[in-house]
């Protein structure tokens, strides 16, 4: 069991190599970037989006992310990015006999891919400095067993110290058991849909899988928590201990709108600062999900710019 910030250290830290520790700081505070930020680069005919990731956190400066993992999987066709322009068709919705083919054709792709794709992808990381802290897999209903053994399994092939996850509490309930087989810890993201009871959202729904298994934890989207109308924070201060990393996002409250760094209502010089004086060992990672004015990587270099800004009481 593991109760304590200290002690998920420990574990997270011990089967990684020294080049994966390297941390990019300012202040004291990790700053890093969720590559979802960067999900409209498109796959490489055949293959996978890696290089092109590699190569914009590179232009971005950032050493710290959370993969997506559609960025390393085959190209899906819901996901308008994913995949090179010439190749994208209109597939009527995630009901569509396109959408259930491209899921099932996901599900044998993460069955049968061997353990040494998901280390060849690490390597690629490693070679060019770039810290995997987490990777992401947005776990639903629709997985199968199997494929939630293999989703685990190839986590620790790509040498994650964390699963974040957007799902909802009656999937975390399934997880739980491969958490524990596993020792792996995962860290439920949560949005603003107060309104639906099985939805990660608030304090209460957190508490509730925090409960289901010692290996759970809690990826603060400091975003979509003040849109859902709480204050991220005193949350940060009280739960401190249970949160693994934060989602870096500038929304309204009251549902409302993504919105430029410094224009919204979420206090992220406040959550910054906060990291700073308590020194909390809580990864702060950009999420990039407002209408920019330039391309993703020129929007994220803003969003790293106004963070160390704000760390230097600029803003």
């Amino acid at each position: 069991m593991i109760h304590s910030r200290r002690e998920f250290g420990k574990i997270a830290l011990a089967s990684l190599p020294v080049s994966k520790l390297l941390a990019q700081k300012v202040d004291g505070v990790q700053l890093g970037v969720c590559t979802y930020s960067f999900r409209t680069l498109p796959h490489a005919r055949g293959g996978d989006a890696v290089d092109a990731v590699i190569q914009a956190m590179e232009d971005c400066g950032a050493k710290d992310c959370e993969l997506f993992s559609p960025q390393l999987e085959p190209a899906n066709p819901l996901m308008g990015g994913s995949r090179p322009p010439q190749s994208r068709a209109n597939t009527g919705g995630p009901n569509s006999p396109e959408a259930k083919k491209a899921r099932e054709e996901l599900r044998q792709w993460r069955l049968n891919t061997p353990a040494d794709h998901f280390h060849m992808v690490r390597k690629r990381f490693d070679d060019a400095g770039i810290n995997i802290f987490a990777y992401t897999l947005n776990f639903r209903d629709d997985f199968t067993d199997e494929e939630l053994e293999k989703c685990f399994e190839q986590t620790k092939a790509l040498g994650a110290r964390v699963i974040a996850s957007s799902t909802q509490l009656t999937v975390a309930q399934r997880v739980a058991p491969f958490a524990e087989k596993h020792r792996q810890v995962v860290a439920l993201h949560g949005h603003s849909k107060v309104g639906d009871p099985n939805e990660f959202s608030s304090p209460g729904t957190f508490e509730k899988a925090l409960k289901m298994s010692d290996w759970f934890r809690i990826n603060l989207d400091i975003g979509h928590f003040t849109a859902a109308g709480f204050d991220p924070v005193a949350y940060i201060e009280q739960q401190h201990d249970k949160i693994t990393h934060l989602h870096i996002k500038d929304r309204k409250r009251n549902d409302g709108p993504n919105e430029p760094f410094g224009q919204g209502d979420t206090p992220i010089k406040q959550v910054l600062s906060l990291l700073a004086q308590k020194q909390y060992t809580i990864p702060a990672f950009i999420e990039y999900e407002y209408k920019g004015t330039g391309t993703p990587v020129e929007e994220v270099k803003k969003c790293l710019a106004y963070e160390e800004a704000a760390l230097h009481k600029n803003v």
